[in-house]
């Protein structure tokens, strides 16, 4: 098992505050991969005229929130299921199917790893190459795929590559799965950001491949990762079944649920939030290739993957360089497979990106 360095994540705000003394409110976090819009508006007013929904329960199937997630990703209403967040069904997936060897596409989250492990399990990274941009080799990934496997990981698009797999090279990988009898767990938490949504996401998949389960959550694209809101979409009803059968009743408070029915349908929102995306996405890769000093790998999420190129400049060097002007970029590091000339950082507000990309070409 590979070995993960400590890092300050995007969500530790707190540890910067008190190592360098920078109150966490001043601090732009270009690390955390979240939009930078805030929540939608509709979920905000609605949610002050329905405070009282928290004197109930919510509905044990979380049938009305269901329906908005399923006319959102257009997949069956049963075969939905909602948690706690992602990291929860995460957590439950693996506790069902007790993967004693899985197969994690790499570099990516750590969570993956942690939770087989947890489970007794065993996790075998396989290495996206840098000499193709991080891009999969689909073939290459076939021949690895064998009967002594029992799950594999995708996280599509990839944290902190920003790669992505199409749909089409998606039933490639499903079908020779399907033929070793493999599960097929695809992290979707930044598709919605992708420049070729349709093109990327495995939802329709779902209806024709019983060994594929999708996870996706609310803390990136809709700004809430306080509200601890996930979702899981699967065509395999015996799956379902046991999930719903292990889950603990009301994980989600009544609050998420009803704030969960609101923003799938903010559809100003979301044509909002996919239009800034992609103009910065364009705009900030654009500028940082001209400098000469830094290689920029394809993006597809809402952050890029960059290495650097300068000698005697490393990422510890830049993060070090931005916090102490109050921003916050990611040291990819400690990601399996890269080193400390790798950084992340997501793209913000226009006015944000352009400070942060003056700091960094301060070094650079």
């Amino acid at each position: 098992m590979l070995k993960h360095v400590d890092h300050f994540h995007g969500s530790d705000l707190e540890k910067i505050e008190q190592v360098y003394g920078i109150k966490k409110e001043e601090i732009v976090s270009f690390s955390a991969n979240v939009n930078p819009l805030g929540i939608s508006p509709r979920m905000r007013s609605a949610l002050i005229e329905r405070i009282d929904c928290i004197t109930s329960y919510p509905d044990r199937e979380y049938t009305s929130l269901r329906r908005q997630i399923s006319a959102y990703t257009q997949a069956p209403l049963e075969h939905i299921v909602v948690g706690n967040g992602s990291t929860e069904l995460i957590s439950l997936f693996i506790q069902l199917e007790h993967p004693k060897k899985a197969l994690i596409l790499g570099p990516t989250y750590s969570e993956y790893e942690r939770e087989i492990s947890l489970g007794g399990g065993t996790s075998l990274y396989y290495p996206l190459q840098e000499k193709a941009g991080f891009l999969l080799d689909v073939e290459d990934l076939r021949s690895h795929l064998n009967e002594d496997l029992d799950l594999l990981v995708i996280c599509n698009p990839n944290n902190p590559t920003s790669s992505a797999i199409s749909q089409r090279t998606m039933r490639k990988i499903l079908d020779e799965c399907k033929r070793h009898d493999i599960c097929v767990m695809v992290d979707e938490t930044y598709v919605e950001f992708a420049p070729s949504y349709e093109d990327i996401t495995a939802v329709p998949l779902t209806r024709y491949y019983n060994n594929l389960i999708i996870l996706r959550g609310v803390s990136k694209f809709f700004a809430s990762p306080g509200l601890r809101l996930g979702y899981a979409i699967t065509g395999n009803e015996d799956l379902m079944k046991r999930i719903n059968s292990l889950k603990n009743p009301w994980t989600i408070n009544s609050l998420a649920a009803v704030a969960g029915e609101l923003m799938f349908s903010d559809k100003d929102y979301i044509a909002k939030t996919k239009e800034l995306t992609s103009k910065e996405r364009a705009r900030i890769c654009r500028e940082l290739k001209s400098w000469g000093t830094v290689k920029v790998y394809e993006s597809y999420a809402n952050f890029v993957l960059v290495h650097i190129e300068k000698e005697g400049v490393t990422a510890e060097a830049l993060f070090e360089h931005a916090i102490r002007r109050k921003m916050m970029i990611r040291n990819c590091c400690t990601f399996p497979f890269l080193d400390n000339r790798y950084f992340r950082f997501c793209f913000m507000t226009p006015s944000q990106n352009d400070r942060l990309l003056a700091c960094l070409k301060e070094l650079l």
